[in-house]
């Protein structure tokens, strides 16, 4: 009786979990059937950059002339980049002057900085923000970054702006 009893409740303790491991896979397989994207297709990100990649971009003026480099991105909660934040001057980081811009204060462009060494034959692939252009030159056209951002003025000028310190926004 003691053995048969025993046999009993392993045997419904059996036919119990494989019971409950089925409600629990088919709840499984409705999940990925509720997402209205088929699971095989990409986005379009053709032309994006990957913001890691912006931080530590140098950033010229129109004379080509080395103002600083982007230190930080600022997002608004919606996503959307409120502010780029540039420090201007300094020796590795020691007497940086950080400013903040608004992002279309800035012209990104995806080929070297030209110098007077550098030939003007080549072709630009100027962009702005939020366009990106499919022209191709040496660079390789999906390295998910620009060469290098332009904006007007120069170091006096620049530091002449307030400062931006993190601070002030607490």
């Amino acid at each position: 009786m003691k053995s048969f009893l025993a046999v009993a409740l392993i045997g419904a303790a059996v036919i119990g979990g494989s019971a409950f491991a089925q409600s629990t896979q088919a709840a499984d397989r409705v999940a990925p059937a509720a997402t209205s994207r088929p699971t095989d297709a990409k986005m379009a990100l053709n032309g994006s950059w990957r913001a890691s990649k912006l931080m530590g971009l140098n950033v010229y003026n129109e004379a080509n002339e080395k103002l600083g480099d982007i230190n930080e991105l600022l997002v608004d909660k919606s996503g959307k980049i409120e502010a780029v934040v540039i420090g201007i001057g300094g020796f590795l980081g020691m007497g940086e002057h950080d400013i903040a811009v608004s992002m279309d204060k800035l012209k990104f462009v995806e080929e070297p900085v030209r110098t007077s060494s550098t030939s003007s034959s080549t072709t630009a692939r100027d962009t702005t923000t939020g366009t990106a252009s499919t022209n191709t030159s040496n660079r390789n056209a999906y390295d998910w970054a620009p060469d290098h951002a332009v904006m007007s003025g120069n170091k006096e000028q620049l530091k002449a702006l307030p400062q931006f310190k993190y601070s002030d926004y607490n």
